[in-house]
């Protein structure tokens, strides 16, 4: 049996697993099967809880629902602090939490409230990856016939950010899964269309790299932000909208940005082996 506990932050889901107290042996079939919403348990992503193998107090390996593994979730870090709490892997409400890309630091609040801090927002093209002669704010790229601009940006994963006028009729399933698999992004990316309402508040929805579009995307909201505020669009303090629910973003323009919003525990279970 794969004791497991299913997590949400603004409908973004997450099948979180210990890895900790028994060693997992996970491959991408398996975790494609456990996030099937039809014969699986169902999720956006599967996060495994692992020792850190620094000075980290834990590591958060992060799996898309294809299968293939991801350096950063916004969303899915804030769950993964209260799941440390819950599952008894940790008393400290101060938790530090590396990936395979970035580390970050989590803070969680009696309420269940978790501010991540999501390190520094990286605009160099190499860095995020993206392939482009120089670094700019905007770039334009082809897709589906038209030319569309975008600004790329890494919060421990690659994102492209689309300014548009209506989020609702943003062409999320169309230009998503095109700019996802786009070749200027060597690892693909999340693509998130912002909607500015305001010096403080974004409208938001997110195609994320190997999921789809989601409820939520943590990091997307992040990208957007930064990028937002890089462009002068909007202040230090920003509240960003998406489908399931806003989160708060802080950023000055420099250094570290935060995160802050819910992290809910849904239900917990057994996976019997012949599921798996």
């Amino acid at each position: 049996m794969l004791s497991f506990t299913k997590m949400h932050s603004l409908g973004n889901d997450f099948v979180m697993l210990d890895g900790v107290r028994r060693a997992l042996v996970l491959d991408s079939q398996l975790i494609a099967r456990i996030a099937d919403r039809h014969t699986g348990i169902g999720c956006d992503q599967v996060i495994v809880a692992q020792p850190a193998s620094g000075a980290a107090d834990f590591f958060m390996r992060i799996y898309n629902a294809d299968g293939s593994e991801s350096g950063q979730c916004g969303n899915g870090g804030r769950c993964f602090g209260r799941f440390l709490i819950e599952q008894g892997l940790t008393d400290q409400r101060q938790i530090t939490v590396q990936t395979i890309t970035t580390e970050m630091a989590l803070q969680v609040a009696d309420d269940w409230q978790v501010t991540a801090n999501m390190g520094e927002p990286v605009f160099n093209p190499a860095a995020i990856p993206f392939r482009a002669a120089q670094q700019a704010a905007e770039y334009t790229l082809a897709a589906d016939g038209e030319s569309v601009r975008i600004a790329a940006v890494s919060m421990g994963n690659p994102h492209a950010v689309l300014q548009v006028d209506d989020v609702d009729h943003a062409p999320v399933e169309r230009l998503g899964p095109l700019l996802e698999c786009h070749g200027d992004f060597p690892q693909r990316a999340n693509i998130g269309f912002a909607q500015v309402l305001g010096r403080d508040t974004i409208r938001l929805r997110v195609w994320e790299r190997g999921v789809g579009e989601t409820q939520a995307c943590g990091s997307g909201a992040c990208a957007a932000a930064a990028v937002c505020r890089q462009q002068g669009l909007v202040d230090d303090n920003v509240s960003v909208t998406l489908p399931g629910g806003s989160v708060k973003i802080t950023w000055p323009g420099y250094g570290d940005l935060a995160m802050t919003g819910p992290a809910i525990t849904v239900f917990t279970g057994q996976l019997p082996e012949d599921a798996l």
